[in-house]
């Protein structure tokens, strides 16, 4: 068998118990040469801006990026204001991770995602323009902004050269994102995680078709993924390990539903047994018990370090050129050292 060797690899933090964890992964994850990391806040965790902004002063090259925000609670403005900011504290380091978001939290708070592939459309265009210190009056269906640019009278007045990474599950994200790279305005996708390669395939072809219709090339797309990885020297061990997150997200989340590759029936007797949104340690505890290894072993790589390394290179074969890693358990700096050995 022909060992696996990652051109690039990335780390991606969230919810470590203790905070400063995660900046410490982060400049482990630098030592061991690896390229990006990436902070999550899809849900109501820790605010990634934040946690980005302390990674630029405790880092001094590995790439930074939201693993993804939304293009919904932070307005154009803000966002490239955000992003052209950070892009200054960590000398041109920064990447934009931005997805729709989901419900039933948006909803919670009072957004509604009314045509999302619009709405994400749209806003990537208008920060695009904003960090190329454009001035930017824009009407379109889902937003409506009028005279507006970075005013960058004191800073550093050149274009933040900031690229934008669409966070897609479905095959419309996957076709609008290639479109977006194709016009100029993305730089490529952020995959999405617990879902199997054999979704990777059927996203590049949504991918080019995107991209080719713009005039491009599906080479022009960058296509790090966001992957679950759960080792143990005790492969048994691992695979329970993930049990819980994939049992929760398959049952909380419509799209990784979809994408997992499970039985329908059976996904919604998952979600059923969930309960209402958040779902307590009790309720996973108890839906857990529907999903089964094959169910887990699909969508996360599970298992030895050796079938860790494997599973996620099928992934890579399957279109992913970035593997960022997620470790589901505490041995961070274990998955960052043994990755960091195919570099």
């Amino acid at each position: 068998m022909t060992s696996p060797n990652f051109d690039r690899v990335g780390i991606w933090n969230w919810e470590c118990e203790n905070i400063r964890d995660e900046l410490h992964y982060a400049q482990y994850a630098e030592e061991k040469g690896f390229d990006s990391v990436w902070q999550g806040e899809s849900r109501l965790v820790r605010d990634a801006m934040t946690i980005m902004g302390a990674y630029t002063q405790l880092t001094d090259d590995i790439e930074i990026a939201p693993g993804v925000t939304n293009c919904y609670t932070r307005n154009v403005a803000l966002m490239a204001q955000t992003f052209s900011t950070l892009d200054e504290l960590s000398g041109g380091r920064m990447k934009l991770g931005i997805g729709a978001w989901w419900d039933p939290l948006a909803s919670k708070v009072g957004i509604e995602r009314e045509r999302p592939l619009r709405r994400m459309w749209e806003y990537c265009s208008v920060v695009r323009k904003l960090l190329d210190l454009e001035n930017v009056t824009y009407e379109g269906d889902t937003l409506h902004v009028e005279d507006i640019e970075l005013d960058l009278v004191r800073s550093d007045a050149s274009s933040r050269d900031v690229p934008i990474y669409i966070g897609a599950t479905g095959p419309t994200m996957h076709k609008l994102t290639g479109e977006l790279v194709g016009k100029g305005i993305a730089g490529g996708i952020f995959m999405n995680y617990l879902i199997p390669p054999e979704h990777n395939e059927r996203g590049m072809e949504k991918l080019q078709e995107g991209v080719e219709k713009q005039g491009g090339s599906i080479e022009d797309v960058d296509r790090p993924q966001l992957i679950a990885v759960s080792m143990d020297e005790d492969g048994q061990a691992a695979i329970d390990q993930a049990r819980g997150l994939v049992t929760q997200y398959i049952g909380q989340q419509p799209h990784i539903k979809k994408g997992s590759g499970i039985d329908p029936e059976l996904g919604d007797m998952v979600e059923e047994e969930l309960g209402s949104w958040p779902a307590t340690a009790e309720d996973v505890e108890r839906a857990s018990q529907l999903v089964d290894d094959k169910i887990v072993m699909n969508v996360v790589a599970a298992g030895t370090p050796d079938e860790v390394v494997e599973r996620v290179n099928d992934y890579c074969k399957a279109g992913c050129t970035e593997p960022v890693l997620y470790s589901l358990g505490d041995n961070v700096e274990e998955v960052i050292d043994v990755f960091g050995e195919y570099k």
